[in-house]
């Protein structure tokens, strides 16, 4: 009998231990990203068209814009400032103010952004859809805001530049596009601001004349070597000869540069490659 209850004893010890455990992984869960940051909520801008509603108070359901001063007028209370406040904060802000005037006695209060208009930052260059796009929330990326312009056009290079203010100062980075999808890469991709511009220049390019099947300009690929220009290019015709190829290179002073190429020599912006006709 003792060694029954002892088995007893042991099987209710593990029921309650288990079932003290319960509560454990979502703690653990939310404390375990302790080096990642907290996602921001997004600020209320000038401009942005927003709607307040108080339950069971229809008559103090309002919509309105935020003006340039960052201020709505609302019932009972006046000029209220929500320009820079997160969404729960302007909600705490009208609760405070209706409950402390006596107006409502616990007041629930509702704000809803219907239209961003004082958080905005442009794309522009070479993307599907270029134009100015709101900052919905208030952790916007760099690819984000690519990804509303349409993404890059077939023209787009892969090097973006980012510019704008950050603490009263001339802000500008430049960020590698496909490295950002590079294992580790996502840690690259910035963030986003009001009044930030992102600017997609033209792909680079490379131009062939001569005795190819279609000579002409072509995207310059990333660590694109004569022979696979050549090959962009078509192919040499009957005519043409490997031997002898010119290469046509604009030095850092501006001058033309004439060099005699390699097939595994790596091409550059603006080169100009000439294939010669063959003598025999």
């Amino acid at each position: 009998m003792s060694s029954l209850a002892n088995l007893l004893s042991v099987a209710l010890a593990a029921v309650v231990a288990a079932l003290l455990s319960l509560g454990q992984p979502a703690q653990a869960q939310s404390a375990a990203p302790t080096g990642a940051a907290a996602p921001q909520e997004y600020r209320l801008g000038s401009g942005d068209v927003v709607r307040i509603a108080v339950f069971q108070n229809p008559d103090l359901t309002l919509e309105t814009r935020i003006t340039e001063a960052g201020l709505v007028s609302y019932p009972l209370l006046g000029s209220v400032r929500l320009g820079g406040l997160s969404v729960t904060a302007a909600e705490k802000l009208i609760a405070d103010g209706l409950r402390s005037g006596n107006f409502v006695r616990d007041p629930q209060v509702t704000l809803v952004v219907l239209q961003v208009r004082g958080n905005q930052a442009s794309v522009l260059g070479q993307v599907n859809r270029p134009g100015r796009y709101p900052l919905e929330v208030a952790d916007m990326r760099l690819t984000d805001l690519i990804a509303m312009a349409g993404g890059t056009a077939g023209n787009g290079a892969d090097l973006v530049v980012l510019t704008g203010t950050r603490n009263g100062q001339p802000f500008r980075v430049e960020v590698d596009l496909p490295t950002l999808f590079a294992p580790g890469g996502a840690a690259n991709n910035p963030l986003v601001l009001n009044g930030d511009t992102i600017w997609i220049d033209r792909q680079p390019l490379v131009y062939i004349y001569g005795e190819v099947q279609r000579p002409g300009p072509m995207r310059l690929e990333r660590g694109m070597t004569l022979m696979q220009a050549l090959a962009t290019g078509g192919g040499l015709t009957q005519r043409g000869t490997d031997k002898g190829i010119r290469v046509h290179r604009k030095g850092a002073d501006g001058s033309i540069q004439v060099l005699e190429a390699k097939m595994d020599d790596r091409m550059r912006e603006g080169d100009v490659v000439f294939v010669r006709e063959s003598l025999f």
